[in-house]
């Protein structure tokens, strides 16, 4: 069994430069697992957030299960991430002291079966970042694109 992405936050990586990632289990009801293994998710306005020394994720949803009675869970209820005392404090110093943003970058089931969340810690992009960036990769595309045509490879 591989590793398998369940739920993927595009609009991360556009909107904020990740310095460093950090993996972190999950804390999920019977009902949540089940959703997110049908790849009924989405991170697009989800954060994470150090309160208290605990670490949450808050604004994931995940589409209640169609099964399941009134036991059901809420879509976007907070959900407590598992970390290591000391990284949590690491990150709580990074977010606090030097304006980085702890960003949801994907969730997916490990090669044992345990769902987990790659957190990007990010710092927001300005908007000429954005555009200089768009301009290089374009840049890159017509080069790419001039090469194929002439036969040769870069």
């Amino acid at each position: 069994m591989a590793e398998r992405t369940l739920a993927l936050n595009r609009r991360a990586r556009h909107d904020y430069t990740i310095e460093e990632t950090v993996e972190a289990g999950l804390v999920l009801t019977g009902t949540e697992i089940k959703s997110l293994r049908a790849g009924k998710a989405s991170l697009a306005e989800a954060y994470a957030r150090v309160e208290k020394g605990e670490a949450w994720l808050i604004g994931a949803h995940i589409a209640q299960w169609p099964g399941a009675s009134r036991e059901n869970h809420e879509p976007r209820r907070d959900r407590k991430l598992l970390l290591h005392r000391d990284q949590i404090a690491h990150l709580a110093g990074q977010t606090q002291a030097k304006g980085f943003t702890l960003v949801p970058l994907r969730i997916y089931v490990n090669v044992r079966g345990h769902a987990k969340i790659e957190l990007g810690l990010g710092r927001g992009k300005k908007l000429y970042d954005r555009r200089r960036e768009i301009a290089a990769r374009d840049a890159r595309r017509a080069l790419e694109r001039e090469l194929a045509e002439t036969g040769r490879r870069l």
